[in-house]
């Protein structure tokens, strides 16, 4: 077997899990498709369109032989209706207990595959095989799936860990500039929440991360081993101010009521997560925090990977507030938001007074 560039556990006890990040990984995984299906166990692919399309020979390794269903590209497929497809896909596939599922997409596909595994026969297995750098260095690991609904994003879901992650850097060769952007709001995320050393390796880079940077897997290895010590430590996310898992939501508050008020699709995830960097980091400052970098550090490396800083559209800022406490994070009626005391170092609080959080998204471009 070719010898991948990385390879981590998440340690879970019995649902403990490997993460293989590596380059022309599409052997591997069909073979190891090949190896559960001579143990007589029945599979099947969600996979979404976008990508199908754009590497039709990788994806005919992973969806030949065994039956595969299409999910539209976008936001807009965290939804009942497509959560419903999944279900009755399963079943007209005639998957049984020991069946499993394959995800093969961004996080889209991911959620809405682990949720679909999650919940089909009270749970089936499941593999993720991340196409985006947002995938793969987020929402393919620590087993959250769920669906959007109409009053907030992933109301509806689970935890269900997968059994394996692939991450094949080969697949972003063809995903869209905008796309690999967006993912790069997630890696420095990971350096503002718990990595001063990646955030400032980040900033110092004289050229900014592609595809092809010989420095991707490691980093992408360096983001995956932060988020599995997290999920390892606190895997459904109780640690409550102690931060925990919580601490992996930074930035996305702000973000989530972003993406809603706009309305799914208006940005990317990893987008209006750049924005709610750049709140997060406002409100610490308010808060008397982050005293040790400056706020054009952190819009200098957003916009060198051209994110948002500011909001495309004004949007009303009684919306903003009103959809963020449709947010999970929101526990007998308070808010909590996630900042730092530094870059590297962040936590969770509660109590913040309502005309910070005014000033807060003011300064990004909401209005009265």
């Amino acid at each position: 077997m070719k010898q991948l560039a990385r390879e981590l556990q998440v340690n879970l006890g019995e649902r403990s899990y490997p993460i293989r990040i590596g380059r022309d990984l599409g052997n591997d995984i069909s073979g190891f498709i090949t190896a559960l299906t001579k143990e007589g166990r029945q599979g099947a692919v969600l996979i979404d369109d976008h990508f199908l399309n754009s590497q039709p020979e990788f994806s005919q390794q992973i969806i030949s032989g065994i039956p595969h269903l299409i999910i539209p590209s976008g936001e807009g497929s965290k939804s009942v209706e497509q959560l419903t497809r999944g279900w009755n896909f399963l079943t007209a596939s005639k998957i049984d207990r020991s069946g499993f599922l394959i995800a093969v997409g961004g996080g889209v596909v991911g959620d809405l595959a682990g949720f679909v595994a999650a919940s089909y026969l009270r749970g089936v297995s499941f593999y993720q095989v991340p196409t985006t750098l947002l995938s793969m260095v987020d929402s393919s690991v620590g087993g959250k799936t769920g669906i959007n609904l109409e009053a907030g994003k992933n109301l509806i879901g689970s935890f269900h860990q997968p059994d394996c992650v692939w991450a094949d850097l080969d697949l972003l060769n063809s995903l869209p500039a905008r796309e690999f952007s967006a993912g790069m709001a997630e890696v420095v995320k990971y350096g503002m929440l718990a990595d001063r050393g990646l955030f400032e390796q980040l900033l110092d880079s004289s050229v900014a991360l592609c595809p092809s940077s010989p420095a991707l897997p490691e980093l992408i290895h360096r983001c995956c081993s932060i988020k599995a010590k997290i999920v390892q430590a606190d895997e459904r996310e109780m640690s409550g101010l102690q931060g925990g898992r919580a601490l992996l939501n930074l930035g996305h508050t702000f973000g989530h009521a972003i993406e809603k008020v706009a309305g799914y699709g208006t940005y990317l995830h990893g987008e209006a997560v750049a924005i709610g960097l750049v709140c997060a980091f406002r409100l610490s400052q308010f808060l008397g925090k982050c005293t040790k970098h400056s706020e054009s550090d952190i819009l200098n490396l957003l916009t060198s990977y051209n994110l948002p800083c500011l909001l495309k559209e004004p949007v009303k800022l009684a919306d903003l507030n009103l959809a963020m406490y449709a947010d999970k994070k929101v526990k007998r009626g308070v808010l909590r938001f996630v900042v730092m005391e530094e870059i590297g170092d962040a936590y969770c609080i509660e109590g913040v007074q309502s005309d910070l959080v005014d000033r807060v998204w003011t300064s990004v471009g909401a209005i009265a």
